[in-house]
């Protein structure tokens, strides 16, 4: 759908610049997704790897996140070996509702309510971020939490819209479950892509 670099706004790596491709097709349906326009991957031009490698090449990105819509739709063995031939580190965000592809320096795993993720890439995570968009989100957290290692970082986000209502009570939580974090997405506070 898309490429841009930029600083990747979420997560652990958050503050760290980063090359973005996001990729077309979502079939998840987050009613508050902000990337509504990558659902439908037949309005974005395909692209070959070679084209995308060309196109980083032109920045001193070092990471490379691959985002959607769900970028787990498609195989991504193909693009990860080439990128990571030419030396980038491959970090993947998904649903987890996919098989997982490719080959991955960093997994940031965010299930989504409107489809069910797999253990199979849960498990494999070093990342577990939840949106938070309402309070039953937090018992939704904690039992898909079971799925991840004990090693994977746990993040709370909160949802763009309702940010003044949610992240008081994020912050409540983490408080009484330390082992949670907080993502605040700060590319949007700082209007970067």
């Amino acid at each position: 759908m898309e490429q841009f670099y930029t600083i990747q706004g979420e997560g652990f790596h958050q503050g760290k610049a980063a090359y973005f491709i996001r990729i077309g097709g979502c079939d998840v349906g987050c009613i508050w997704c902000d990337v509504k326009e990558s659902w439908d991957a037949d309005k974005h031009p395909k692209k070959t790897i070679r084209e995308i490698i060309t196109d980083i090449k032109r920045y001193p990105a070092e990471i490379i996140v691959i985002t959607g819509g769900e970028p787990l739709m498609y195989n991504l063995t193909d693009l990860t070996t080439e990128l990571q031939k030419n030396n980038y580190r491959t970090h993947l965000e998904t649903s987890g509702a996919y098989f997982l592809t490719g080959s991955w320096n960093w997994i940031c795993f965010s299930p989504k309510k409107f489809k069910e993720p797999l253990p199979s890439v849960a498990e494999k995570a070093d990342e577990f971020k939840v949106v938070v968009y309402n309070k039953s989100d937090f018992a939704w957290a904690e039992k898909n939490r079971e799925l991840v290692s004990a090693n994977c970082r746990l993040y709370l986000q909160p949802e763009w819209s309702k940010k003044e209502i949610v992240t008081p009570l994020i912050i409540e939580y983490i408080k009484e479950n330390p082992k949670w974090e907080i993502s605040m997405q700060i590319h949007k506070y700082l209007n970067v892509p």
